[in-house]
């Protein structure tokens, strides 16, 4: 497993990560031995990144990786949480206090005395540009709390204006074959500024698995289900955005033009690391086999030319308007 560095907290992290939003809540029931056992497979597959939020499961993914830890103390891993969105969503929520209590949770909840890397989790826009906010941050840092910290966005913007202070480590975007917006500027900007790029949603939610089907059916507590329209959250956090009808459609020729020599999966996880920029990426997981599936695409070799050349006409005349002005 090829690894690349987080430059700011001089930290090397695998190049394909593991997101474990699944492990808590949200993509259908996983329970306590499968959990642990995806986790297991990913660190055999060479994964030694996790994100987790302390909203995932109401701090039930943190548990489980402080298990697994507990478990395997020998194991050298950075494990990346988020705090923010257990609260009402308004920037006076943003506060040092608050912090502080959100950051000892998760202590608490992975079991470690300081936090390797703390992302805020897609806060309000405008927390992005609140000098309070970061001197805050800075603050927890001094206090050994937290090792460093990042933000979680939603749009481009949002991660520009992150990029800019100088003590972000990371920034976590949507970035896939179907959200290729943060390609025209931040990646660049964050590779100047010696940011990670954390890059979070790249199979769409697995519509680039091209397994599903247009009368596929998600269970009731799936956010594939409940959230197509944005009731609970970000609607760019479900199919990064995309009509599902359409982006079926979108998969099954993106699966063509990847060809028969890697899953659809693998290929569009390959598309997202080969990405200058990109630091790590994060598919999430529900079974082992998934795991190994997901870390196995950074043995393949980069895209060619030519392929990457029709998967962004793809975009452009598929996915783009429905998109890339949004976020």
């Amino acid at each position: 497993m090829q690894t690349r560095v987080l430059n700011k907290l001089d930290r090397p992290v695998s190049v394909i990560g593991l997101g474990t939003w699944q492990l808590g809540a949200d993509w259908g029931a996983v329970d306590d031995d499968q959990a642990l056992a995806v986790l297991d497979a990913a660190v055999a597959a060479g994964v030694t990144f996790f994100d987790t939020a302390d909203v995932y499961g109401d701090g039930r993914s943190e548990q489980t990786i402080r298990a697994f830890r507990k478990a395997n103390p020998e194991l050298a891993l950075t494990v990346a949480t988020k705090m923010g969105r257990r609260v009402e969503q308004v920037p006076g929520n943003y506060t040092l206090d608050n912090f502080r209590a959100w950051t000892d949770r998760s202590r608490a909840n992975l079991g470690v005395d300081t936090l390797d890397l703390v992302q805020l989790h897609c806060p309000p826009t405008a927390v992005y540009s609140d000098d309070q906010v970061f001197d805050a941050l800075d603050t927890l840092v001094g206090e050994q709390r937290i090792a460093g910290y990042g933000v979680s966005v939603e749009t481009c913007a949002e991660a520009l204006t992150a990029i800019a202070r100088p003590g972000v480590v990371s920034v976590q975007i949507i970035l896939n074959a179907f959200r290729q917006k943060p390609l025209d500027e931040v990646l660049p900007a964050a590779r100047a500024a010696e940011v990670g790029i954390i890059a979070r949603v790249p199979l769409a939610s697995g519509l680039l698995s091209g397994k599903y089907r247009h009368d596929t059916e998600f269970a009731a507590d799936d956010h594939r289900n409940y959230n197509r329209s944005g009731a609970a959250f970000d609607v760019g956090e479900t199919f990064a955005g995309v009509d599902f009808d359409s982006g079926v459609e979108a998969a099954i020729e993106f699966a063509k033009l990847v060809g028969p020599d890697a899953s659809p999966a693998a290929a569009a996880l390959r598309w997202v690391i080969d990405q200058p920029g990109v630091t790590t990426v994060i598919p999430g997981a529900r079974t082992p086999e998934q795991a190994r599936a997901n870390a196995e695409a950074a043995a393949l070799p980069p895209l060619p030319d030519e392929t990457v050349a029709a998967i962004r006409s793809l975009y452009d005349r598929a996915i783009r308007p429905q998109v890339h002005h949004r976020w």
